[in-house]
């Protein structure tokens, strides 16, 4: 399931850059593009690019969300006290202290 997810993922992220890169640029900041004449001119066009937009952004985010969701299920859970190993042991019973030795 978790494949089949990411691999739709995938050609969806492809298929959103391709609407997106051939929109016709609404005035652009750099000048560029959003001439005259453009293959997609009509105004129904661009409704169109869009709308298609708009879904497949949806479509995107809600399965970005299922696979956060799917991973998040099949993670063990754990507590972070788990990961705390003593640094020293610490005696149980006081050494008796020793009189240092003269040579």
């Amino acid at each position: 399931m978790q494949t089949l997810l990411l691999v739709t993922l995938m050609v969806l992220t492809i298929a959103l850059v391709g609407i997106i890169l051939i929109q016709r640029s609404e005035g652009g900041a750099l000048g560029v593009g959003g001439g005259g004449g453009g293959l997609m001119s009509a105004r129904g066009a661009g409704n169109l690019l869009t709308r298609i937009t708009a879904v497949l952004g949806a479509c995107f985010f809600a399965i970005n969300l299922v696979l956060a969701v799917i991973a998040n299920q099949q993670r063990a859970p754990r507590s972070i006290v788990d990961d705390v190993t003593p640094t020293q042991s610490v005696p149980a019973v006081p050494a008796t202290p020793q009189a240092p030795i003269r040579n």
